[in-house]
């Protein structure tokens, strides 16, 4: 038998099995980004959370500007488009009042582990969770900054360090001791340039040469990328090798992103409700 009647031959088996009425788990359980990349590719692959953290990373120094407090709730911000990409988690229907992004509540989808500690942790907490909460309720939870003493075992901790450390596995990074005059720290200098500079041409790339004019056709990975960044205060470290001309024109289209109605791209086909709905939340 040749290798395309296997093939064939596979895929009829697959066929077959749905229509007995099993779930096809799989199927279901895909990320609906459609511009991921091959499962079977050796290139180190990113999660949003860990794109955003290697953004914010000095290069030697191997931690983030002390004066920024926005990437905390970026973070969580990240982790909560990822489980909507990955088809864990959306959010609750419109209606006929067709209620605005951060007025609806996220709804627990599929309990399928991601593979990512992070993620299944959050998932667990909403799955957990009655009543539902919105997007902004999970960010400041997951972010443990609530004054509801209730909603404090929801605040995911030390997630930096477990993110770094994840870079650190990838080989992206590495991991030393550095000391600051009254304490000791756990840094993680960059030790695989090559990561970073691929990321930070792909967010030059997203809004110059390869600008679409249009959210609905950019990668709605790169697209949540750019809009997570901002709210992070990280978006300038990917711009800052720019030209001056092709400053003002990337920052320029970024406005423009910023300056879209959410509500009406999420309405838009194949637009991802909780990716629009987390990016309502940083732009209100």
């Amino acid at each position: 038998m040749t290798t395309e009647q296997t093939a064939i031959k596979r895929r009829n088996v697959a066929k077959s099995q749905g229509a007995e009425g099993g779930t096809n788990e799989v199927e279901a359980d895909k990320p609906i980004d459609e511009n991921e990349e091959d499962l079977d590719s050796k290139e180190t692959r990113l999660t949003l959370m860990e794109e955003i953290l290697l953004l914010g990373l000095k290069d030697r120094e191997g931690y983030t500007s002390f004066w920024n407090d926005c990437i905390s709730s970026g973070l969580r911000g990240c982790i909560l488009i990822e489980l909507g990409l990955r088809g864990r988690v959306e959010l609750e229907k419109a209606g006929m009042r067709r209620r605005s992004l951060l007025n609806r509540k996220i709804i627990f989808k599929s309990i399928s582990p991601t593979g990512d500690v992070l993620l299944d942790e959050a998932l667990k907490h909403i799955k957990e969770t009655e009543p539902p909460e919105t997007v902004q309720s999970w960010i400041e939870y997951l972010s443990g900054e609530t004054w509801n003493p209730l909603k404090l075992r929801y605040q995911l901790r030390n997630v930096r360090e477990r993110l770094a450390k994840n870079l650190v596995e990838k080989g992206v990074c590495t991991t030393e001791k550095q000391n600051f005059l009254l304490f000791d720290m756990t840094t993680h200098p960059l030790v695989d340039s090559g990561i970073k500079q691929k990321l930070i041409k792909k967010v030059q790339d997203s809004v110059l040469s390869r600008w679409t004019n249009d959210p609905q056709r950019m990668d709605r990975r790169i697209l949540s990328l750019i809009y997570v960044a901002h709210a992070s205060d990280v978006l300038e470290n990917a711009f800052a090798p720019l030209s001056d001309d092709d400053y003002d024109v990337a920052m320029k289209r970024v406005r423009e992103l910023l300056d879209l109605d959410f509500d009406v791209e999420s309405m838009k086909d194949g637009a991802n409700e909780v990716m629009w709905a987390v990016i309502a939340a940083f732009s209100k």
